[in-house]
């Protein structure tokens, strides 16, 4: 398992990075092996409001769908379009295919620097 020491890790397994102003969100390299194939991802609108610990979006792998959960509240951006076409980027690369972009963040989950994701993933 690889966890980026650059980057900032909700205990649903979400990486994000600050870019800007802009907080750039995606899976963690143990939330993508653990999902398995990805073969289909569903994603929100540009403009669309997201809640920290909501779901904005699933996934869907050959083992089952699973929600995607906002580790921080305010609007979407952006979203990787690229994913809708080759969900299985988020398997290839988990830390370079993000999936949204959110702006205007007016609150976010605790989140956890590397070591502190690293030692929540071996508990469990």
């Amino acid at each position: 398992m690889t966890i980026n020491p650059d980057l900032k890790y909700s205990r649903d397994h979400e990486w994000v990075k600050e870019e800007d102003g802009l907080f750039v969100i995606g899976i963690s390299d143990f939330a993508q092996d653990a999902l398995g194939d990805l073969v289909f991802v569903n994603l929100p609108e540009v403009g669309d409001a997201v809640t920290a610990g909501e779901a904005f979006g699933d996934v869907e792998s050959v083992k089952a769908v699973s929600d995607l959960l906002c580790p921080v509240t305010g609007t979407v951006a952006e979203i990787n379009e690229e994913l809708l076409d080759a969900p299985e980027k988020l398997n290839e690369d988990p830390y370079g295919a993000w999936i949204i972009k959110v702006e205007n963040v007016t609150a976010s989950e605790d989140l956890l620097d590397a070591a502190a994701y690293e030692a929540f993933c071996a508990e469990a």
